[in-house]
């Protein structure tokens, strides 16, 4: 299994950027995606990027999200630009498919009005 953590979330003024950071041993060999779940809401799909970096995202955040990889680090990134308050949310980042098991603590994103 490759175990997954989150950085890099925080208070963020609206219209602000944002990259956030998923990192793990053997990253490298996995389709990665990145998830996340607002406040009373179901943990929904944000962007994808397979183990050669092709990437797919949920087309209502496309344009705004980019997700990229960097085999050097075994890191993947989500760079969230223009954000905005209904983007406040938990997110995580897990293999594509996801692992019902391998969620972890994922890192918090606030987006202020």
């Amino acid at each position: 299994q490759v175990q997954l953590v989150e950085s890099g979330g925080g208070l963020v003024q609206a219209g602000g950027s944002m990259r956030l950071s998923c990192a793990g041993s053997g990253i490298n060999n996995r389709a990665i995606g990145w998830y996340r779940q607002a406040p009373g809401k179901q943990r929904e799909f944000v962007a994808r990027t397979s183990i050669t970096g092709v990437t797919s995202y949920q087309n209502s955040l496309r344009g705004r999200f980019t997700i990229t990889r960097d085999y050097d680090k075994n890191m993947v990134y989500l760079q969230i630009d223009s954000l905005k308050p209904e983007d406040t949310a938990v997110y995580y980042c897990n293999t594509w498919p996801p692992n019902s098991n391998n969620w972890g603590q994922g890192t918090q994103v606030t987006v202020s009005s």
